[in-house]
Formats: structure tokens, C-alpha cells, sequence
């Protein structure tokens, strides 16, 4: 066990939710800091014996000086681009400024800062030059601050990859003069960002330095649109350079269309969009001596945000189950933009019974036992699956009445299984973007609560068009499989099945 306590800020932003997990794993004690401790209690890794949660707030010196005690370093991870403050420069001057003050008057043996490339130049935008200067405040302090000033971050949920996801599979055709579309950056991997970080606190050699990082590919905006494209299996945009006299209104339509589709608000989005001029490429590279690993290329970056790399779930002891990766859009804690679009739908049954009597019924789901309703509707989408080269419903289950995380289901693999309240199943057929089915039975007064709702993250047009040309099928078998269960339990309908809202999914 190490001793040293080292305090996130931002732990439960995008990097830091990230890291603090990593560090616990390394023995370190850690101190997480949010605004609100509701929120980190919401966290996985909350209830960790070696994990102290704080309240405080950058702007609170306070409240920072009460954080800081008896840790011998710090992250610091947090920024102001948000919706809350409109003069986000100002307000991350401010906390720079508080956070430095009270490290100085603490026994804070070092502070570590995530910047980004770029903020340098002469004609970098706000954003960018505001992320360099919380490194000049940082710096100013007497204790030695470690700064990573990193280029584009290429994972889920992150603003800058969301952007990339949501541009290319929204608009065939984009208005962005050459001069921004073909500036050269150099993206970088969420995981070679976290090694870094998580790394460094165990390098003395990197204590009071300034380090770029970037992936392994110089490349430009046009090369990534066209690298996520090909990824995706989509057609990769086109891009119009509007005409030199025409230029300046170009750029503005294109960044005024671009924030349409955009899911983040524009307090994010714009100041993101107006950075693109700029070369964001490391000037150095001496990070990668110091803390050498694999860094990951844009494509296979891209590939594994996508591809549901975020959480894993180890490898099961059994024949059918092998490795389990949640789609990232489900990472509890992410912004609400994080995934892309997401759709859904959801029905809900009251029944004259209890969740002891409904879940048998809800484990033994699928295989031989079908699905409870349309099980020729099923039966030809397994068809149809298999013509497409997907699994089919071959495969049918392991048990015919148990179930266990990692078990097939016939198209579908158990995501999460908690008896005898909760069942999400991980769509496995060929489908254009990511589904999940979840069940979920509550004990109420008057009987049992019992809600089947579906998740949909599409790829591209073609995947929001399936999703809204089966949705009539969808109402039609997952209201009749609430009613098939409601029989095979034998009680009564007390009311229901009737649609409804599910909320975001996590577990």
C-alpha cells in the first residue's frame, strides 16, 4: 500500500472518473473531489475502502484548503466550458488562482494539470489559450506542477470525439474553408492519456515539467472525418471551401449548421469548433522515454470508442461466454451527449404478483422457451441475422433456466443479472448501431412493477431510419411479451402494459 494520498479534482468529469479507478488499483489512497458528493457517491468505484470522497468547489478557497490536507499531490482536471459560466476564461482564472494560493500553504508535495496543444500560438482560439494560461497560474505556485498539454483526445464521451461522431454521420456535406479542414493535428487515445497521467505520479524525473502529448499519427481533420467514416462503414463527407470573398460568411453558416447538429450546448461546442485553425502537433516528445507505451493510431482508436472499449468485464469461465464490453454511451457519469444519439423506448405492466414469482419466469427468457410473444417475428429476425452473417438464434442459451453474466442468448449476451430485480441483455445481431433490452421488476403495494425498455444507439441516417421503421413492430412485441409473461405467471393485470420514458442507462 502506498501511503501518499493524492487528491482528483474533477472526479467525476471524463478524465478524472477515469483515473480514479486507476489509481486505486495502483495502492494509492485517494481523495476524489466534486461539487456534489451525491454525484460521487454515484461513481463504481465510490465505496472503495481506499477512497475518501470531499465536497468542494474550485471557486471555494475553503473549501479547496480543507481538500488539500494531508494529500502529497493533486490532479487537477477541472475547467469552466460549460453552460454555468459564460465567461468561462474568467472563471478558470479565478479557480486556477484559488487552487494555487491554497496549494502553496499546503504540504502539497506537487500538482499535476491536463492542458491542450495550441493555446501558444498567436492566433489560438479562447479555449485553447485559456487551457494554457491555468498552466502559467499553476506553474506560479511553489509547488512543482507537472503539466500535459495534450492534442485531441480520441475516446467516447469525450467533447472533441463526439463532435468528430456526430459531424460525420449528421452531414453529408460540410462548409469548411481547406485552410481548417486540412490543418495537421495530432489526435491521442483516452487510454495512452490515463497511462500518462496515471504513470507519471511514479516518475520523479517528471515533477515540475511541461510535456506534449499525442498519438502516433500526424494527420489532418479531413484525413480523421475519413478515417472515422471508413471505421463506421459510411460515406466519408464532403467538404465545400466556400469562395475568398464569400469566406467569412462561410465559415459562419458552416459553424451555424454544425451547432444544429451537435448535441453539447454552444457554450461547448463553439469554442471547441473555433479552435480547428489551429496546428495542434507535440513539439516535443520526451514524455515518451520517460513513460514509454503503446501509443494507439487514429483507427484503432476510433475503432475501440466505438466498439464499446470502455468497461470491460473479465472473460467468464464458461464455454459461451467470452468478453464482455458495454457500450460506453451506458459509462455512468458521462455527459449526456457522450454515445451519440441514443433512442428509446420503453412499456411497463402491473401485476398481482411479486418479483419472487416473476423473475423465473423473466430468467427463463429465450432458447427453447421463446420469448413470450411473436416468436415468429423473432424467429425471422434470427433468420435474417444469420443470412446477414450475424449469429442467428442458434445459439441458443447455457442453462435453460439460470443465467449468468457472459451467457449467450440467443442473439443477445448477459450484460448485467441481478435476481430478482434486474436483467440487461447486450444486443449481438447485425444491426446498423448498438441495442440493449432491459428488464426490470420492483415490489410495490398493489403487486409487482415490471418495465421492458430498449436502447439504441444508431450508426448514421441509415441506423435512426431502422430505428423508427420498426418502432410500430417494437409497441406491437414488447407490450405482448409483458402480457405473455403476466400469463406464464398466471396472476393478474392490475394495469397495463402502457408506454413510458425510460431514463438514461446504467447499473
Amino acid at each position: 500500500m502506498n501511503d501518499n494520498k493524492i487528491l482528483v479534482t474533477g472526479a467525476t468529469g471524463y478524465v478524472g472518473g477515469r483515473l480514479v479507478p486507476r489509481l486505486l488499483t495502483d495502492g494509492y489512497r485517494v481523495k476524489a473531489v466534486g461539487r456534489s458528493m451525491a454525484k460521487l457517491k454515484g461513481r463504481p468505484w465510490a465505496f472503495h475502502p481506499n477512497l475518501e470522497l470531499a465536497r468542494a468547489d474550485v471557486h471555494d478557497y475553503e473549501s479547496i484548503r480543507r481538500a488539500l490536507k494531508d494529500c502529497s499531490a493533486a490532479f487537477y482536471l477541472v475547467h469552466s466550458m460549460n453552460p454555468e459560466h459564460k465567461d468561462f476564461v474568467g472563471s478558470d482564472r479565478k479557480a486556477a488562482n484559488i487552487f494555487k494560493d491554497a496549494a502553496s500553504k499546503s504540504h502539497l508535495k506537487r500538482i499535476i494539470y491536463l492542458g491542450g496543444l495550441g493555446g501558444d500560438k498567436p492566433h489560438a482560439s479562447m479555449h485553447l489559450k485559456s487551457r494554457e494560461e491555468v498552466g502559467w497560474i499553476l506553474q506560479s505556485s511553489r509547488v512543482p506542477t507537472t503539466i500535459f498539454r495534450s492534442a485531441h483526445i480520441l475516446g467516447s464521451g469525450s467533447a472533441s470525439f463526439e463532435i468528430l461522431r456526430y459531424l460525420t454521420e449528421r452531414l453529408p456535406v460540410m462548409i469548411v474553408p481547406d485552410d481548417v479542414i486540412d490543418t495537421k493535428i495530432q489526435p491521442i487515445c483516452i487510454r495512452n492519456v490515463l497511462n500518462y497521467l496515471q504513470l507519471c505520479v511514479k516518475k520523479e524525473e517528471t515533477i515540475g515539467r511541461v510535456f506534449d502529448i499525442g498519438g502516433p499519427d500526424v494527420i489532418t481533420y479531413r484525413q480523421l472525418f475519413e478515417i472515422y467514416a471508413k471505421v463506421m462503414g459510411l460515406k466519408a463527407p464532403l467538404f465545400i471551401n466556400p469562395p475568398f470573398r464569400m469566406k467569412r460568411l462561410g465559415e459562419r453558416l458552416g459553424l451555424s449548421i454544425a451547432e444544429l447538429v451537435l448535441p453539447m450546448p454552444r457554450s461547448i461546442s463553439r469554442p471547441l469548433l473555433e479552435g480547428g485553425s489551429i496546428e495542434v502537433i507535440a513539439q516535443e516528445n520526451s514524455i515518451r522515454e520517460i513513460i514509454p507505451q503503446d501509443l494507439m493510431n487514429c483507427r484503432e482508436a476510433i475503432r475501440r470508442a466505438v466498439q464499446k472499449d470502455s468497461q470491460k468485464i473479465v472473460e467468464t469461465k464458461w464455454t459461451d461466454a467470452g468478453e464482455i464490453i458495454p457500450p460506453e454511451w451506458i459509462q455512468k457519469g458521462d455527459a449526456q451527449y457522450a454515445g451519440g444519439t441514443l433512442l428509446g423506448g420503453g412499456f411497463r405492466i402491473i401485476i398481482e404478483s411479486s418479483s419472487q414469482d416473476v423473475w423465473p419466469v423473466i430468467s427463463r427468457i429465450g432458447g427453447k422457451n421463446g420469448w413470450y410473444y411473436g416468436d415468429f417475428l423473432w424467429g425471422a429476425r434470427g433468420w435474417m441475422d444469420s443470412i446477414a452473417g450475424g449469429v442467428g438464434l442458434r445459439r441458443g442459451r447455457r442453462h435453460p433456466e439460470e443465467l449468468r453474466v457472459g451467457d449467450a442468448l440467443d442473439f443477445w449476451r448477459v450484460l448485467f443479472v441481478s435476481p430478482p430485480n434486474r436483467l440487461i441483455l447486450l444486443a449481438e445481431m447485425k444491426l446498423p448501431g448498438e441495442a440493449i433490452m432491459d428488464f426490470k421488476v420492483d415490489d410495490i403495494t398493489s403487486g409487482v412493477d415490471l418495465r421492458l425498455s430498449t436502447h439504441f444507439r444508431p450508426r448514421g441516417l441509415y441506423g435512426i431510419l431502422y430505428w423508427y421503421a420498426l418502432l410500430p413492430f417494437h409497441d406491437l412485441l414488447f407490450g405482448g411479451m409483458l402480457k405473455g409473461i403476466a400469463h406464464r405467471v398466471s396472476r393478474t393485470i392490475i394495469a397495463g402494459p402502457e408506454k413510458y420514458k425510460p431514463g438514461p442507462l446504467s447499473y
